[in-house]
């Protein structure tokens, strides 16, 4: 026996569709078409400006590799690390000592940041290179006894001009790190009978160092820049080594550009550096690390070929 089968039974009796798709129409943003066509016009007039000067921009490739230009670059990235090493280590100095219930040392520490963090770094670069002229013997230690001029080397004026200055600004990013840690850290590590500097070491500054290191990596790179400042104190770097094929080639200003290209290679090189570094910091804090640059290119190339795919 056959089943009777409804022949009325038929697509009224299927389930109602949804709504159609809403279509999305992108709003235009006029604004943004505007002020990039006035970028583009100010970019242009300022590339037609150079464009009618007495530039001879054949001289900046004819000595982008000279020997001089990559001494002076060699010197420059040398003073920046050593620089660099003496404004760290006195900046964690510094800081401690201003974090110190001692109010000698508190006191010392505050002093030293306000006259360093007060006064010029090129004062303080004259200062050091012209004190030979009222000390004409320099007595470190009663066993040592030697000339101001032949002590004072251009090497070691511009490397206590530069660290000793940034030691003070190093002391106030360490400082910050630091006071950035809850003091409950602290606490509970002499609870467990840590002593001071082994709290300070293995507690505090691993978790102040999110906070410590992205300003110090401005501040290298800032460092990087205020090392043209040591010419004026007669010794040879990029800019001082650029200033002199100038004057012999005839070109200044030419070398000027070379100088100004090859900071910013080597400012770009430490910018991406710098971002490595605060992404390995980065590792405690956030549950997803950003996004490295060349994943950023390949996501943003994926997600062009999808919108053509889709189009």
């Amino acid at each position: 026996m056959t089943a009777d089968i409804d022949k009325t039974a038929g697509p009224k009796d299927t389930p109602p569709t949804g709504p159609p798709a809403i279509k999305a129409i992108p709003v235009r943003h006029y604004g943004r078409y505007l002020t990039a066509l006035i970028a583009i016009a100010v970019l242009g007039a300022i590339i037609y400006a150079f464009g009618q000067g007495r530039i001879n921009w054949h001289a900046v490739p004819d000595y982008f590799f000279d020997d001089r230009i990559m001494t002076g670059v060699g010197k420059t990235l040398l003073l920046t690390v050593l620089s660099m090493l003496i404004g760290i280590v006195g900046g964690i100095v510094l800081a401690v000592m201003r974090l110190s219930k001692n109010p000698v040392t508190s006191a010392i520490a505050w002093f030293y940041i306000w006259f360093f963090r007060g006064t010029p770094v090129l004062v303080q670069l004259f200062v050091w290179f012209n004190l030979g002229l009222v000390f004409e013997y320099i007595n470190l230690m009663p066993f040592y006894k030697d000339y101001w001029s032949s002590f004072m080397t251009p090497l070691l004026t511009a490397l206590l001009g530069l660290g000793l200055n940034e030691a003070a600004y190093m002391a106030e990013i360490c400082r910050a790190g630091l006071l950035a840690v809850d003091e409950g850290q602290t606490e509970a590590a002499h609870a467990l009978g840590m002593s001071h500097g082994k709290t300070l070491r293995r507690i505090v500054i691993p978790q102040a160092m999110r906070v410590i290191v992205p300003p110090t990596g401005n501040e290298v790179i800032n460092m990087l820049k205020t090392t043209s400042l040591v010419s004026a104190v007669q010794f040879a770097e990029l800019f001082r080594y650029a200033q002199d094929i100038g004057q012999v080639s005839g070109a200044p200003v030419e070398m000027y550009f070379l100088a100004a290209a090859w900071y910013l290679i080597m400012t770009s090189v430490l910018s991406v550096g710098q971002y490595y570094v605060e992404r390995y910091y980065a590792r405690g804090s956030s549950r997803s690390l950003p996004p490295t640059p060349w994943q950023k290119v390949r996501g943003h190339l994926t997600s062009f070929s999808s919108r053509k795919v889709t189009a």
